[in-house]
C-alpha cells in the first residue's frame, strides 16, 4: 500500500480550493493552509503505528520545519505573502514522498526548482496583458524598484552558492544549472514587483479582507493607516469603514497556480516509468 497516494490526492484537493480562494478573493484562508498541515502530520503518525515504520512520519515532520524555515526565509524577504507562504510550509509536509532524507532532500529541491520555472512561466503569460496596458508606468516603476532590490541580488548569490556547495557534495550532476536559476530569479521577482504596483483597484471599504493592501499610506483623523507588506489588519478596517467609503489597494498576481502546477511535476516525476533518483542524481 503506497500511504504517499492518499496524501497526495488531498493535497491536490487542498490546492485547488486554495486556487478558487485566490483568484476570488485574492487570498487563502488560514485555516485551508493549517488543515493541511494537521492533516498530513496526523495521517502520516497514524500510517506509521499502523505499519509500525515510523520513518513515514519523521520524514513528515523534518520536511515540514524544512519547509518552515524556507517559507519564513521567502516571507520576510518578501517573496512570498502570508498565504503563499503558509500553503508552501504547509506542502512541506505532504511532500517527502520517500522514507529517506536524502532522496526527500533531492524532492524538495527540484520541487522549488520547479516552482520557480512554472511560476515564472505561468506569471509572466498573466502578466503580459497588465504590462501592455500599463507600459510607460511599468518601465518607470522597474527602475524604482531596481534600485530598491539590490540586497534580493545578494540574497540570490548565496543561496547560488550554497546551491553549487549542495551540486557538488551530492554529486547531483543533473541539477547543475540551478545556481543560475537563483541568479536569475531577482530579475524575475523585481519584474512581477514593479507589474505589481501597476495592479490596483478601487473598492468598498465594506468588501475590505483582512491582508488586503493599501496602494499607498492613508491619513484620517490624526492616525495614519500605512501601506504594508503584511496588509491590513481588521483594526484597520473597523477605522476605515467609519471614515472612507472607498480606497485604492494593490492586486498582485495571484500566485497559487504556481504551486499547483509544481505539485503536479513532481508528482509526475515520482509515478513516472522515470527512476525518480536516477533523474536527479
Amino acid at each position: 500500500m503506497d500511504g504517499n497516494l492518499f496524501l497526495i490526492v488531498i493535497a491536490f484537493i487542498w490546492i485547488i480550493v486554495a486556487v478558487i480562494q485566490d483568484f476570488k478573493r485574492r487570498e487563502v484562508a488560514n485555516w485551508l493552509n493549517f488543515s493541511l498541515i494537521i492533516f498530513a502530520l496526523a495521517y502520516r503518525l497514524f500510517y506509521s503505528i499502523f505499519t509500525s515504520n515510523y520513518q513515514f512520519f519523521i520524514q513528515g515532520a523534518i520536511g515540514f520545519l524544512i519547509f518552515l524555515v524556507l517559507g519564513n526565509i521567502f516571507y520576510y524577504s518578501r517573496i512570498f505573502a502570508g498565504g503563499d507562504a503558509k500553503l508552501f510550509i504547509a506542502l512541506g509536509s505532504v511532500l517527502p514522498f520517500s522514507l529517506f532524507f536524502k532522496e526527500n532532500l533531492q524532492i524538495f529541491i527540484v520541487f522549488i526548482f520547479a516552482f520557480m520555472i512554472l511560476g515564472g512561466v505561468y506569471g509572466l503569460i498573466y502578466s503580459f496583458f497588465m504590462l501592455f496596458k500599463n507600459r510607460k508606468q511599468f518601465l518607470r516603476l522597474f527602475k524604482v524598484e531596481l534600485k530598491k532590490r539590490k540586497g534580493l541580488f545578494l540574497i540570490s548569490i548565496i543561496f547560488a552558492f550554497i546551491m553549487v556547495i549542495i551540486v557538488l557534495s551530492m554529486q547531483i550532476q543533473n541539477l547543475f544549472f540551478l545556481p543560475l536559476v537563483f541568479l536569475f530569479f531577482p530579475l524575475l521577482y523585481i519584474y512581477a514587483k514593479a507589474l505589481e504596483e501597476c495592479m490596483s483597484i478601487e473598492v468598498k471599504t465594506n468588501k475590505l479582507t483582512e491582508g488586503d493592501w493599501l496602494y499607498e499610506n492613508i491619513r484620517i483623523k490624526g492616525k495614519t493607516i500605512k501601506a504594508t507588506w503584511d496588509g491590513l489588519t481588521k483594526k484597520d478596517i473597523e477605522f476605515l469603514k467609519k471614515y472612507k467609503k472607498i480606497i485604492r489597494i494593490k492586486q498582485g498576481i495571484p500566485f497559487t497556480p504556481s504551486f499547483l502546477f509544481a505539485f503536479i511535476f513532481i508528482v509526475f516525476l515520482w509515478y513516472s516509468s522515470w527512476k525518480f533518483v536516477d533523474l536527479i542524481l
